[in-house]
């Protein structure tokens, strides 16, 4: 890179104009310059070392009940994640609002991307995989000039079969030769089934990883498996020597609702398990990031429990009314100490 060039980073996002023009059309747009690596076990940035302090994030302003769709939505969203101490964020399950990855550019917000590659993929379909290559190619020619996008992802919890495993190496392969210049992850599945197994040791070898730049996982210890004391026991390994972002995890809280911690659906029983995720987590040989479910609560007309989700997933760290529970105070503090 021109050593005059002053470069893109989450504390200076620095954006140049720059204008093409012919005879007949003139386009400009903003951009940073940045390099984005791994070596070995961890996630580089300028060639120095950077943990991405991250969170999931629906396509949704929870306070609208809509999708973020406007530059007000997205700002709303972005100084949320600043205030939690983010550098990063998971757009999770599809492509976002071109708004929000813009104006992360100018936040300085690092992004993780990715298409709906989920459950139920009729992995073995041709015409799916074109669709999927197809879907992928427009997303990085949207946002292909972006500097706060740095990772793709190509699944998400997805049952490892030769029929899967051949269509995601397909699509590592796809977007790796229209785009060298980002990292590649998914949230790959843990060997043993479910989560809170009752197993002490757990280990991720997923055969897609071999296609990967960044491991990652999902993992609900102490909300859909056991109680959260017992992440004191458990330990985490890898099949490969890369870096590892935790993608997913969390619990529900309805804010303002409050017990002792062992009290399910409280914000001290969310925080108590935010506490003790957190401490596990954070003693993986080659922890480069997190991204916990979620930021802010979100409609899912499935989640029917009466006066506690009511048509809401409650995983957030903040609520339908834009109001902080327990835990986002206790992911705060920790990215303050990274």
């Amino acid at each position: 890179m021109n050593a005059a060039l002053e470069l893109w980073a989450p504390q200076t996002p620095k954006l140049y104009k720059v204008s093409i023009e012919t005879e007949s059309e003139k386009i400009s747009d903003k951009i940073g310059f940045r390099s984005i690596e791994t070596k070995v076990k961890q996630i580089l940035l300028h060639g120095k070392p950077v943990f991405l302090k991250g969170i999931s994030l629906h396509d949704e302003n929870p306070l609208r009940r809509d999708r973020a769709n406007s530059i007000e939505d997205a700002k709303l969203m972005l100084e949320w994640a600043k205030e939690l101490g983010c550098n990063f964020i998971r757009l999770a399950h599809y492509p976002h609002q071109e708004n929000i990855v813009r104006l992360a550019d100018e936040m300085g917000i690092m992004l993780w991307e990715e298409l709906p590659l989920y459950w139920g993929i009729e992995w073995d379909n041709p015409e799916v995989l074109q669709k999927a290559k197809k879907q992928y190619t427009e997303l990085i020619n949207r946002d292909y000039n972006r500097a706060s996008s740095i990772i793709w992802s190509i699944a998400n919890e997805t049952i490892p079969t030769d029929a899967r495993n051949d269509f995601l190496r397909a699509i590592a392969g796809h977007i790796k030769s229209i785009d060298s210049t980002r990292l590649l992850s998914a949230a790959c599945k843990k060997d043993q089934a479910g989560d809170g197994n009752p197993e002490n040791n757990y280990s991720i070898s997923d055969p897609i990883m071999e296609y990967l730049d960044i491991v990652s996982f999902n993992e609900y210890l102490g909300w859909y498996g056991g109680l959260p004391k017992e992440c004191r026991k458990k330990t985490f390994t890898s099949s490969t020597n890369k870096p590892i972002i935790v993608s997913e995890f969390g619990g529900g809280a309805l804010q303002g609702f409050y017990a002792d911690k062992l009290t399910r659906w409280s914000e001290e029983y969310q925080e108590y398990l935010y506490k003790e995720n957190i401490a596990i987590f954070d003693r993986i040989d080659g922890l480069a990031g997190m991204t916990p479910w979620i930021l802010a609560d979100f409609m899912s007309p499935l989640r029917q429990l009466p006066d506690i989700q009511d048509g809401w997933n409650r995983k957030g760290l903040i609520s339908e009314k834009g109001i902080k529970k327990k835990a986002f105070y206790v992911l705060q503090s920790y990215y303050n100490t990274k």
